[in-house]
C-alpha cells in the first residue's frame, strides 16, 4: 500500500518538536507526522479483505480463521516487523478442545433426569457418590464466605444463586440496596466455578431459575449444530457445572430453604455422561517493536482476530466491526511506529501488537497469553490498549459522532486515565464517553472483552469501543457500513496514546491494584 511521504512533514516537525514538547510535555508530539499515515484509505483497503467472504467469518480453529492468522503474518513480515520472541513465524499456537454436548443420564435417588431439559450439562462427567456439600450461595470474598471451616475437597457441591442480604434488605457483600457482581447472571457461574476449582472441587451442582432458561437457548443451539462449548485444553479437568431448576433441585435436596452452609447432605447420584470432544489448535498472531531505552518494558495493544463464522443458513458473518475494525486499526498502527523507527525515531519501551484468538469463545487467546505463557513478562507489561469494535456509532447514543466509549481507563491507574484525556484533548478531540465504565452497568463490558485477562493481573488497561447496533453477531455486519473516516480519527488516537504510553519518562503507575 501507498503511504503518503514524510519528508516534508519530518521537516517541519523538526523544526517545531522542540517548542510543542516543551509547551505541553508530551511525547506525543512526535507522532504527529507518522499518524498521518493512518489513513481512511487503507483501513478500507484492509477491511474489505478481512472481512470478506472469503474469510467464512473466521470462527475459532476454522479454515477462515486460519486465512485471517495468515493475512496478518504476511503484513508484518511485508512491513518488516519483526515475530515476537517464542512465537513460530508469528504464531503462539493456541490449544483447545471443543467439549461436546454430553449424552446419557443423571440418576439421582433413582430418578433418572435428561440432560437438556431436567437439567444442564455442557462437559462429559462419569461416577457415583452418596455425598454432596451444601455451600449456599458459593460464594468466598474478602468480606463473606460459604465456605467456613469445611473441607470441599474431591467433593460434589450444591449451590444456589443470588447472595445474603441482612435484616434490612441490604447486600451484605455491597452494603447497599444494590446486589454485588455474584447475583450478575454473566458472571454468577464464571465467579463460582473459579471458587470450586480452587477448592479443588470436583464439581457442582447450581441452582438457578433464571440462568437456566438463558443457557437452554445455548445449549439447544449446540445441540442443533453438532457443536460444543471451546476452551483452553488443559490436563487437570476443570469442575463441571450443573444447572437446576429450583423444581428439579427437590429431588437432590428438598431441605434447601431451610439447611445452613457448609452441610453435608445425604444423596445418592450417578453421573453417566459422556461426550465426543475435539482438539483444536488456533493462533494467536503477536508481532513487535523493540524499545530503545527500556526494551524490556512492554505496551500491548491487542485485538481480537476471530468472529462468529458461518450461521445454520449459510449466511457469513463477516464481523466487519467486530473485530475487524480493530484488527485493522492495530496494523495501521503497528506501520506508523514502523515508519517512525525507520526514521530513527522508535519507541522507548517495545510495543507488541498482539492479535488474539478465541475471544468470541471466552477470551481464550487473551487468557492463553497472560496465564499459561506470556511471551513478555506480565510484571514488566505496562499497559494494555484494547481494541474492539470501533467502526460505527451506537444507534441508541444522542449527541455527536465524533465520540468513542472508554472502559477501563481508570480501574487500576490514575495517571493513565488522565494521560488518555491529555492526549485527545492535544490531538483528536472526540467525545471520551464512560457510559458503559460505570461498575453497575448490567452490560458488564469491562468483563467481557481481551482487556480483562490483562486487568485481572494488575496492568493497567483502556478498552476501546463504539457499542453495540443491529448488525452485533449478525450476518449485516459488513465492511460496506464501517465509517471509515471516523475509524481514522479513533485509531489515531490510539496511536497517539500508545505512542505517550510507550516515550513517557516514567512508566504507568498502578495506585489501584487489586487483588
Amino acid at each position: 500500500m501507498s503511504k503518503i511521504p514524510l519528508i516534508a512533514a519530518l521537516l517541519v516537525w523538526t523544526c517545531n518538536s522542540a517548542q510543542k514538547v516543551s509547551e505541553s510535555g508530551l511525547s506525543a508530539n512526535q507522532a504527529i507526522p507518522y499518524s498521518q499515515t493512518i489513513t481512511a484509505g487503507d483501513l478500507k483497503e484492509h477491511l474489505y479483505i478481512y472481512a470478506s467472504d472469503e474469510f467464512e467469518g473466521r470462527e475459532t480453529g476454522k479454515p477462515g480463521q486460519k486465512k485471517a492468522a495468515d493475512y496478518l503474518r504476511t503484513y508484518y513480515q511485508n512491513q518488516d516487523i519483526s515475530q515476537a520472541p517464542g512465537t513460530a513465524d508469528y504464531f503462539q499456537t493456541v490449544p483447545l478442545e471443543l467439549s461436546k454436548i454430553p449424552e446419557g443420564t443423571l440418576t439421582i435417588n433413582g430418578k433418572a433426569l435428561s440432560n437438556g431439559s431436567d437439567f444442564l450439562a455442557f462437559k462429559a462427567a462419569v461416577g457415583s457418590f452418596d455425598e454432596l456439600v451444601y455451600v449456599g450461595y458459593g460464594i468466598d470474598s474478602e468480606s463473606y464466605t460459604d465456605y467456613a471451616n469445611v473441607d470441599v475437597s474431591g467433593k460434589w457441591l450444591i449451590m444456589k444463586a443470588g447472595e445474603p442480604q441482612d435484616a434490612n434488605g441490604n447486600y451484605i457483600l455491597s452494603g447497599s440496596t444494590e446486589p454485588s457482581p455474584w447475583s450478575n447472571q454473566s458472571e454468577a457461574i464464571g465467579k463460582r466455578t473459579e471458587v470450586v476449582k480452587a477448592k479443588g472441587a470436583l464439581g457442582y451442582f447450581f441452582i438457578d431459575d433464571l440462568n437456566f432458561s438463558r443457557y437452554t437457548r445455548y445449549f439447544n443451539y449446540m445441540r442443533r449444530n453438532e457443536s460444543g462449548q471451546m476452551g483452553l485444553r488443559n490436563d487437570s479437568k476443570d469442575p463441571v457445572m450443573m444447572l437446576l431448576t429450583s423444581e428439579v433441585s427437590n429431588i437432590l435436596f428438598p431441605e434447601l430453604s431451610t439447611a445452613a452452609s457448609s452441610t453435608p447432605i445425604s444423596a445418592s447420584v450417578n453421573l453417566n455422561l459422556n461426550s465426543a470432544d475435539e482438539f483444536i489448535e488456533s493462533e494467536n498472531v503477536v508481532a513487535f517493536i523493540t524499545g530503545s531505552t527500556w526494551p524490556e518494558e512492554y505496551v500491548i495493544v491487542s485485538s481480537h482476530l476471530d468472529h462468529i463464522g458461518i450461521a445454520a443458513d449459510g449466511a457469513i458473518n463477516n464481523g466487519a466491526d467486530d473485530d475487524g475494525s480493530g484488527t485493522v486499526a492495530l496494523l495501521e498502527i503497528a506501520e506508523a511506529f514502523k515508519v517512525a523507527a525507520k526514521e530513527g525515531m522508535g519507541p522507548k519501551r517495545s510495543v507488541i501488537f498482539l492479535h488474539v484468538t478465541g475471544e468470541e469463545k471466552g477470551l481464550l487467546g487473551s487468557n492463553y497469553y497472560t496465564d499459561i505463557q506470556p511471551l513478555f513478562p506480565l510484571a514488566q507489561t505496562v499497559a494494555n490498549l484494547n481494541v474492539d469494535m470501533i467502526g460505527r456509532t451506537d444507534p441508541e447514543r444522542t449527541g455527536s459522532s465524533e465520540y468513542i466509549y472508554l472502559i477501563g481507563s481508570d480501574k487500576l491507574s490514575t495517571e493513565l486515565h488522565e494521560l488518555s484525556e491529555t492526549i485527545n484533548d492535544k490531538f483528536t478531540n472526540l467525545e471520551l464517553d464512560y457510559k458503559y465504565n460505570d461498575e453497575n452497568d448490567p452490560n458488564r463490558f469491562y468483563y467481557r472483552s481481551d482487556h480483562y485477562n490483562f486487568a485481572k493481573n494488575n496492568i493497567p488497561i483502556i478498552f476501546y469501543f463504539n457499542g453495540t447496533h443491529e448488525d452485533y453477531h449478525r450476518p449485516g455486519d459488513t465492511p460496506d457500513k464501517i465509517e471509515y473516516e471516523l475509524l481514522e480519527m479513533r485509531t489515531r488516537l490510539i496511536f497517539y496514546t500508545a505512542w505517550e504510553v510507550a516515550n513517557r519518562e516514567g512508566r504507568i503507575v498502578v495506585d489501584k491494584a487489586s487483588e
